[in-house]
């Protein structure tokens, strides 16, 4: 359990306590190297997402430290009754923060709590804080994993861009533990700069706030620290050669061909229609987040996906803008498309046109069933083989509101018992 914890020669020293050990990893934030393990098929991964009932998501915000913002956060949990944690990993100087914000907070009952106490006193702690004897606590990560307390809702961490992003999230998860609405105040010193990979890291805990979002979060540490050596001790380093994408798709052929399952053929589906199609600086002026969302949106994969994708972006950005709309539909047409095992859809006003790949084997019955409830289509007997639909009414806007519903049925024209 708490795999985070553990590192790789820990691990191989458990496994090789006895031969042909079986090792299921339970956390909630995946280590990146046991991530791309998973992700290139070398481990299965399962992945829990369903919360407890009547719980809600940690309202998280990314700050600058400011005395009077953070004391004002602070009584207002105190003020409707719970308690809070303030995180400091300095333990030398816990001292004097701990006076800081006894003077800050004069009313509060505030103590620490780290792991360099005596074990009695440490305890004792604990219980005063668990029985609410205690209004804050002043503590190290030492509270990162396995401290249930429900009472506490308000978490404040200092020196945030020192910490890493499992550790940020394990600490997040303190808090909120309960039917009330629990909140995380992650700051950093003013006025100090911020390394590029600790703003990534702010940045993902800020937007990860969902329930199930540990494992989304594990990916984009997957992206910011790499996936490291498979097969030797480190846990670190970029695949930079080849990218990360196309690293995965080489490891999974080879994990098949290991194995001896049949190798598929890839299809890469283009789809070209000339309409407004992306995300617009006005819209969000943020180029991080501009990238964000477009690999968000490159990895819609079926309506699900696509209408979980559009409730998200509304809920955090407002009404979308055409051109964004447009972009999450092409992407939903492409995967679509590339099921049905078309390697090209061209659209133009009047008339679109969707090519075969040479390895897709659609079933003959099936698409002459969809070819007869829609007038439109004409296969085009070639090769490869080609399905057109010419409606001069339609423009290219008509054509992609209307192809997803169109490349549905036409994925379930796909002869299962062949490859695609």
């Amino acid at each position: 359990d708490e795999e985070h914890r553990f590192g790789v020669n820990h691990k191989e020293q458990i496994k090789a306590m006895r031969n042909e050990i079986d090792v299921l990893t339970l956390t909630a934030t995946p280590i990146p190297r046991t991530l791309n393990l998973s992700m290139t098929g070398i481990r299965d991964i399962s992945t829990i997402e369903t919360p407890p009932e009547n719980r809600f998501p940690v309202q998280t915000f990314v700050t600058e430290y400011n005395d009077a913002f953070i004391a004002a956060a602070l009584q207002r949990e105190l003020a409707r009754g719970g308690q809070a944690f303030i995180v400091s990993n300095r333990v030398a100087t816990m001292g004097s923060t701990l006076t800081h914000f006894q003077a800050l907070l004069p009313d509060a009952r505030i103590r620490m709590a780290h792991g360099q106490m005596p074990e009695s006193l440490l305890e004792e702690t604990m219980l005063a804080f668990l029985n609410h004897e205690i209004d804050i606590l002043l503590c190290s990560t030492i509270i990162e994993s396995g401290v249930d307390i429900p009472n506490a809702n308000t978490l404040v961490v200092l020196e945030a861009d020192k910490l890493g992003l499992a550790q940020l999230y394990q600490l997040r998860g303190r808090v909120g533990r309960s039917t009330r609405m629990a909140y995380a105040y992650l700051t950093v010193p003013q006025a100090r700069a911020v390394s590029e990979t600790a703003q990534k890291r702010l940045l993902a805990i800020r937007e990860f706030t969902q329930f199930g979002a540990g494992f989304r979060l594990a990916m984009r540490d997957l992206e910011i620290r790499g996936a490291g050596s498979l097969l030797g001790a480190e846990q670190h380093g970029h695949i930079a050669d080849v990218g990360y994408e196309f690293y995965c798709k080489m490891m999974r052929a080879a994990v098949a061909e290991a194995k001896g399952e049949p190798l598929s053929p890839e299809i890469e589906t283009t789809v070209d229609a000339p309409v407004d199609a992306y995300i617009p600086r006005a819209f969000l002026p943020s180029e991080l987040h501009r990238m964000s969302m477009y690999k968000r949106i490159a990895q819609i994969d079926d309506t699900d996906a696509y209408t979980d994708l559009l409730d998200e972006f509304n809920d955090r950005y407002g009404d979308l803008p055409e051109p964004v709309l447009t972009l999450m539909q092409l992407a939903l047409i492409r995967a679509y498309a590339k099921r049905a095992g078309f390697s090209s859809v061209t659209v133009r006003d009047g008339k679109a046109s969707f090519v075969y790949d040479a390895s897709a084997h659609p079933d003959g019955m099936r698409l002459l069933a969809v070819l007869t409830d829609e007038p439109d289509l004409k296969l085009l007997a070639r090769e490869p083989a080609a399905i057109e639909w010419v409606d001069k009414r339609r423009s290219v806007s008509d054509f992609v509101k209307k192809l997803p519903q169109l490349f549905y049925r036409l994925m379930h024209c796909v002869d299962t018992d062949s490859a695609i």
